[in-house]
């Protein structure tokens, strides 16, 4: 009874609504065990310690919400305050003109196209929801601007074709998040300017079909609201854009949600930590940050705080690791789920931290002022994006740096030249363990560049709704399910080493044990757990050791259980064997393959175009570089594996 008589007095609850206090009770009791997991969304139950997450500020609350949310719209993103910033911008600054006149593009293009349908894509309707986030940011900032009447009633038409679905398939709560964030901004942006029973439809749309799912009738919290991945990100920053919107429609709803995402949101961004490298690889930093900061620009805009989430340990770091995970050829470093290449547009989520910081670095000016023409379909946040734009006011240039480590779930370093260097060296190395969210078997593996050309690859992710429409388990992550049997997950398609032909344990963490920066910088992870009982010991050291060449030296201690050790190499080169190692050719360029710890063993080569599985991903020219030694050959029970890659 006192707990309850204390959140009745903590949200300013009518004494008479019983059933909402019994829900919301049902409901803060499971957030405080955090036992819920959605079995939809694949979230694991966060394995840090509650007492070792900072929390954000969390005042929220009935009376709270009631005294402090700003009463006048725009309130998301958009403000009297940023607004104005914008629109004297337009003015002046050609990089804000030139990416207002692309969003000017595409929202002509979108009042070409038929208003949306509910139609999923397997069990997801999260490209409808994302198409739906899209044309609100580009209606929503012309109509903002503009104040173009045609625009509006295209806004009006599109609102009231999504809020008539039957539902926003909460099976799937990243389509409820998007989707209500979409209808939130359409009715913040036009700021009562929507037809009166528009207006009414679209906020108990977002009652019913956006917020209420998420509060289950037995109590569950869902796993997301406390997931360690970019679902919590996603989902939580949603359910806030929609609260705000219906803040005053339904005050109690809307605070114990934005309280709920408040609460939850650091199970996310610890995954931060310790120095801004984000596990799930630098395309899901692109999703999941994206909807970081707008959560961050809606708290500021409309309660003139964040409560702590720009300032949160790691966050703004973060911001080193996308700029380094670009790689001078276009590609990322693609470990994990990653996509391969990037943009040529420039990245507005980057943008954001160059406005918050004033470091030049992260503002990619050229790409901003690329021919509209050239620009295509814009990101589906770029709208909200083109306010921080606007907000840049530079401050220093803080050049990144040539050598990088990242320490976490999944450590990473990575290797550069500064970019006067015509060799374009890039290297990205990597630990973690397969079990991480996203994660692949591919601790020890790396990507490597020079001159230009990616030699060595990650063959990258896959189309999720191409195997799940198979009945393919993509998902769980136990040692022997089916995501390991695909070469785009396992071992098998990634430059590390594999043991007796086995995979690795998915569970075993690779560390980084050290790292050097300098002029010739070094790193070494312990891949030892990787093997578990194969192996006594496994560790790996990566060298640059010249501005061409790169060394890759694997120190084993082999155990009774260890049969062969076999090294491999990913690559879509051409592949000509000689003396004591490869000659490697792409793009009209060389890079000789020397091994120089086995050079008498016979390298050998196998192609993986077509892939070993129907349902992998197929890669023309493919093939995997194999040194094989037996165990029986290595004397003492130790060996040291040295491989150099050199260019000119």
């Amino acid at each position: 009874m006192l707990l309850k008589t204390k959140l009745n007095k903590r949200l300013n609850l009518n004494p008479n609504k019983m059933k909402i206090q019994i829900n919301y009770l049902l409901s803060f009791l499971c957030i405080l065990l955090m036992i819920s997991i959605s079995a939809q969304a694949k979230i694991n139950i966060p394995s840090t310690n509650e007492k070792d997450i900072p929390k954000l500020d969390n005042p929220m609350s009935v009376q709270y919400l009631k005294k402090n949310l700003r009463k006048s719209q725009p309130r998301l993103v958009l403000n009297s305050k940023t607004e104005k910033i914008l629109k004297k911008k337009l003015k002046s600054d050609p990089v804000v003109q030139n990416m207002y006149k692309a969003i000017q593009r595409n929202a002509s293009q979108i009042q070409t196209k038929p208003l949306l349908e509910r139609i999923k894509i397997g069990r997801r309707l999260l490209s409808v929801s994302r198409e739906m986030l899209y044309r609100m940011n580009m209606l929503g900032m012309v109509y903002r601007i503009d104040k173009d009447p045609i625009v509006l009633n295209r806004i009006n038409d599109e609102v009231v074709a999504v809020c008539n679905f039957s539902d926003w398939n909460p099976s799937h709560y990243l389509d409820v998040a998007e989707m209500s964030m979409a209808v939130a901004i359409a009715l913040d942006w036009t700021a009562g300017k929507l037809p009166k029973s528009t207006i009414e439809l679209a906020k108990n749309a977002i009652i019913e079909k956006g917020i209420k799912p998420s509060w289950p009738e037995n109590g569950k919290i869902p796993g997301w609201a406390y997931g360690t991945n970019n679902w919590n990100q996603v989902c939580n920053g949603g359910m806030i854009a929609a609260s705000i919107a219906i803040a005053e429609k339904d005050p109690e709803l809307a605070a114990k949600t934005i309280y709920r995402a408040l609460d939850g949101l650091p199970h996310s961004l610890v995954e931060y930590g310790p120095d801004g490298v984000y596990p799930e690889g630098s395309t899901y930093w692109g999703y999941g940050t994206s909807f970081s900061v707008v959560t961050i620009a809606m708290l500021e805009s409309a309660f003139g705080t964040d409560f702590g989430m720009g300032d949160y340990p790691a966050f703004k770091e973060s911001a080193i690791f996308r700029s380094l995970a670009n790689a001078p050829s276009g590609w990322y470093f693609n470990y994990s789920d990653c996509g391969d290449k990037r943009s040529d547009n420039g990245d507005v989520t980057l943008a954001w931290f160059a406005t918050k910081s004033g470091n030049k670095t992260f503002f990619e000016k050229d790409r901003f002022l690329r021919p509209v023409q050239e620009m295509g379909k814009l990101r589906r946040l770029n709208g909200a994006g083109l306010v921080w734009l606007a907000q840049f006011e530079e401050k220093g240039d803080v050049n990144l740096p040539t050598a990088w480590k990242g320490e976490g779930s999944n450590p990473i370093v990575i290797f550069k030249s500064d970019e006067s260097d015509p060799h374009h060296f890039y290297f990205g190395g990597k630990g973690g363990k397969g079990s991480n969210n996203h994660g692949n078997m591919d601790a020890g593996t790396f990507v490597f560049e020079l001159n230009d050309v990616r030699w060595v690859i990650d063959p990258g992710n896959q189309s999720y709704n191409e195997l799940e429409k198979t009945g393919f388990d993509l998902w769980d992550r136990c040692q022997n399910c089916e995501r390991w049997t695909l070469l785009t997950k396992n071992n098998f398609g990634h430059s590390t080493i594999s043991i007796n032909d086995q995979l690795h344990i998915v569970d075993g963490q690779a560390t980084l044990i050290s790292f050097k920066e300098g002029e010739n910088p070094e790193a070494a992870f312990n891949l030892t757990p990787a093997f578990d009982g194969k192996l006594k010991s496994a560790k790996r050291r990566f060298l640059k050791d010249s501005p061409t060449s790169l060394l890759i030296e694997d120190n084993i201690e082999t155990s009774e259980e260890t049969k062969l050790i076999t090294w491999q190499l990913i690559t879509r080169a051409d592949v000509e064997i000689v003396d004591g190692g490869a000659i490697l050719r792409q793009d009209g360029k060389e890079l000789k393959l020397e091994s120089l710890s086995h050079p008498d063993l016979t390298i050998s080569v196998v192609s993986l175009y077509p892939a070993p599985l129907e349902l992998d991903r197929q890669i023309e020219g493919l093939k995997r570089i194999e040194i094989r030694i037996p165990a029986w050959t290595i004397e003492g029970g130790k060996t040291n594996i040295k491989v150099r890659l050199s260019g000119n």
